[in-house]
């Protein structure tokens, strides 16, 4: 639906994200850092003078209900573009709405990659971006035996089918395999951590999310294994997770990710300052609350220029533009409708943060197919 430039009407768009359920610890950060680049939008004189104007729903964790909100969005609320999920099952609720009814969904969150759409721009990382670098720095400082523990869906058996390729075509190997169900509570990881104590791996590779993060770090405490010579590896641990579990109980764990709070640029510095003195200056920033901010910001760049909600215009528009981000200089790829974005390496400090161990040198183009290792990964 084109809008004509005389109306001082909103630009109404679809929120979903978790504020209750087990979910609800990163994703209450998303929905965070998207309100407050509406905000901020909004502060500004809005988009062509007219505001933007959030409808946000809470599916409580449950990825049926995304499917339901994201049709409630667009049939009954007259939206066609939706920021919103945390998970894939969530993704993949949301997806065949977007496609039917061609809406548009802003996805801000890594995920396991091998997935295109033209209703979707992927903001978070995908494996390239992530999981190559982690596997090689793991296995340089600290050997090639990895057990995998993840939550029982698609996301981590992706994940850990990708990592286990890396791992094997660096000669390294899968030594234990574990998965627990999503909303997993503390004591289901006593017997994942006795398989891995037996089992003497030389990393843990993580794919836990949500609440169950924070119980399987603290499984690992009680047992008093040791990160420096053991640590958990993870692509979806944030500042968020190490928060709810404990500065102490998080100490030592890695990282891959974008962007991390303590990162030194005064971009993001002047980004912190402003969600701290929204939120409270306890509340740290993470990955997945950086790329919702800065996928809401692309949006209101491109629509701008469009002056339109129609998603054909949009996502055409949209296609190889730049943003300066917190975590640096992202673009969106206009192959694959995902973000160019930062390689970033981090281990967990007592203060609750992460000191880099890698760091990229500029953005690293987005591959969800893994084209770029095509020929040394055997996937099936």
């Amino acid at each position: 639906m084109t809008r004509s430039n005389t109306t001082s009407e909103p630009w109404r768009v679809g929120v979903l994200f978790s504020r209750s359920g087990f979910m609800a610890v990163i994703e209450e950060t998303q929905l965070r850092g998207t309100l407050t680049a509406i905000d901020e939008i909004n502060n500004a004189g809005g988009v062509n003078g007219r505001p933007i104007e959030p409808i946000v729903y809470n599916p409580g964790s449950e990825a049926p209900a995304f499917g339901r909100y994201a049709k409630k969005l667009m049939v009954e609320d007259g939206v066609s573009t939706i920021f919103g999920c945390y998970t894939s099952s969530s993704r993949k609720a949301v997806l065949p709405v977007v496609e039917r009814l061609n809406g548009l969904l802003w996805y801000p969150t890594l995920y396991e990659g091998f997935e295109f759409s033209p209703n979707v721009i992927y903001t978070g990382a995908t494996p390239n971006q992530n999981s190559v670098e982690l596997c090689r720095i793991l296995m340089e400082l600290y050997g090639t035996r990895f057990f995998f523990i993840g939550s029982d869906y698609i996301y981590p058996r992706e994940s850990n089918r990708i990592m286990r390729e890396l791992i094997r075509n660096s000669g390294g190997s899968v030594v234990g395999e574990s998965y627990v169900r999503l909303g997993a509570a503390r004591n289901e990881f006593l017997p994942v951590m006795r398989d891995v104590k037996k089992a003497q791996p030389d990393v843990i590779f993580s794919t836990v999310v949500g609440d169950a993060t924070t119980f399987l770090y603290q499984a690992y405490s009680d047992l008093g294994l040791n990160p420096k010579v053991m640590p958990i590896a993870s692509l979806t641990t944030t500042e968020a997770e190490i928060r709810a579990m404990g500065h102490d109980v998080g100490e030592g764990h890695i990282t891959a990710a974008p962007y991390f709070q303590g990162i030194g640029n005064e971009r993001n510095s002047s980004f912190v300052r402003r969600y701290k003195k929204r939120y409270g200056d306890d509340e740290p920033t993470n990955m997945c609350l950086e790329a919702s901010y800065f996928q809401v910001n692309v949006f209101a760049k491109t629509l701008e220029q469009t002056n339109s909600m129609d998603t054909e215009i949009l996502r055409a528009s949209v296609m190889g533009s730049e943003f300066e981000a917190p975590q640096g200089d992202v673009s969106i790829n206009p192959i694959w409708g995902h973000a160019d974005l930062w390689t970033r390496v981090g281990r967990a400090n007592r203060q609750g943060q992460f000191d880099l161990v890698y760091e990229s040198t500029a953005c690293i183009r987005a591959d969800p197919y893994l084209i770029g290792y095509g020929r040394n990964l055997e996937f099936s």
